[in-house]
């Protein structure tokens, strides 16, 4: 198996087919402390935790994560809790940087016999429909290494019988398909994100999502001295725009309620996210299959991303075991339809959440008919259990799934 990208997808997918036996070797664009220290998504859901525990590959997470079950919306200065955790039957989430994780799963892998070659962009994938796939990758300057350190800086072609693409949306797998063999799904949406990561103590227990008249806020956990902070910003705003004084002074603005104060300290990153939802269909074409980024993006709202991504990778590690393990190639041509029909649930449930939180682009002229609609939405979130329990399911993520892989 060749695997292209170390990110969680491909490392989950990597370590639990050596767990099986089956022989991979993964690639990676970038350099190794880039991928370790690569911030980006923090909450891990039940399932995801699962699985992993499974597989081994969970000891870090489980003693050093921050267990949360229940979140906090904010609007007109009110504040209501939804207990998600309770109301799924303990589904709670894990709060853990994904570069974290992605640490333990190179530690993982590479400490069992793993070949990983670091700064090393695959320039081509060739013969999927033939016998044999091929992955030609050329080494990225002086940083290309295995992954144990050992410096390899030559061109690399590797010879393998299927080809996960793991490597996201701007990767090298998915355009190595034929034009015409997969569609593609996707929505450009109406408002942009600032994207704030800070070296500042939480200033809440639970996750925020508020909906201000000037646009959505949120305050997501990570570690008990970072935090990661969203802002809803006009589509085409500029990180220039926006200097540390704005940034804290519209956070509170936002995130206002009584007796709270927001808990400040230095900015360390800003980046205007493109908040984009896109899904290519199938998810597979010959000897290749599409994981995570590579076949699907989803915003933020709800940290889908990386769960979806592991889930992927989990069925086609079960799908391959059992390829085999002699079982016939049914679970692998099944791939892709084992996988949409929660792929888009998954879409569904993350736009609904924008659509709960983020205020109506300004100059529409049904805007305040929008906002009428979100603070009702948001009164039968809080006032009705039965809506609530409906959220609860989606935003606590799919239940673990018992299964040998």
């Amino acid at each position: 198996m060749g695997i292209i990208g170390a990110g969680p997808a491909g490392l989950v997918l990597a370590n639990v087919l050596q767990q099986a036996g089956i022989g991979c070797v993964v690639v990676e664009r970038h350099t190794r402390a880039y991928v370790e220290a690569r911030a980006r998504a923090g909450v891990i859901e039940h399932r995801t935790a699962d699985f992993l525990a499974r597989h081994g590959l969970a000891d870090r997470l489980l003693a050093e994560s921050a267990r949360h079950g229940s979140c906090e919306f904010r609007y007109q200065g009110e504040r209501f809790s939804v207990p998600y955790g309770a109301l799924t039957g303990g589904r709670d989430h894990l709060v853990y940087p994904q570069q974290f994780l992605v640490r333990d799963l190179i530690e993982s892998f590479l400490g069992a016999g793993g070949t990983l070659f670091f700064s090393h962009p695959v320039v081509g994938v060739a013969g999927l429909d033939s016998d044999r796939a091929v992955l030609r990758c050329e080494p990225a300057g002086s940083d290309a290494e295995l992954g144990d350190g050992v410096g390899r800086g030559e061109p690399v072609d590797i010879d393998c019988e299927f080809v996960a693409g793991c490597d996201g949306f701007y990767g090298a797998a998915r355009p190595s398909v034929p034009a015409g063999r997969l569609r593609a799904f996707g929505r450009q949406h109406e408002f942009g994100w600032l994207a704030i990561l800070a070296e500042a103590p939480p200033s809440t227990e639970e996750i925020i999502y508020a909906l201000h008249e000037e646009g959505f806020a949120g305050h997501m956990l990570r570690t008990p001295t970072v935090s990661r902070y969203y802002l809803q910003v006009p589509v085409g705003d500029a990180v220039e725009n926006w200097p540390d004084a704005r940034i804290w002074a519209t956070l509170r603005r936002r995130l206002a309620v009584a007796d709270w104060e927001l808990k400040t300290g230095r900015i360390t990153e800003t980046s205007i996210l493109d908040m984009r939802s896109f899904v290519v269909e199938p998810m597979q074409y010959g000897r290749l299959f599409l994981v995570g980024d590579a076949a699907h993006i989803i915003t933020p709202a709800g940290g889908k991303g990386m769960n979806l991504a592991v889930a992927d990778a989990g069925e086609l590690a079960r799908a391959l075991t059992a390829y085999y393990a002699g079982a016939g190639s049914h679970l692998l041509d099944g791939y892709s339809a084992a996988r949409l029909p929660e792929v888009w649930r998954t879409q569904e449930f993350s736009r609904w959440l924008l659509n709960l939180t983020h205020s109506p682009v300004g100059g529409s002229t049904d805007a305040p008919f929008m906002h009428r609609l979100q603070l009702s939405r948001l009164a039968q979130l809080r006032d009705s259990e039965t809506f609530a329990a409906t959220f609860a399911d989606g935003y606590a993520g799919a239940r673990p799934v018992l299964s040998p892989v």
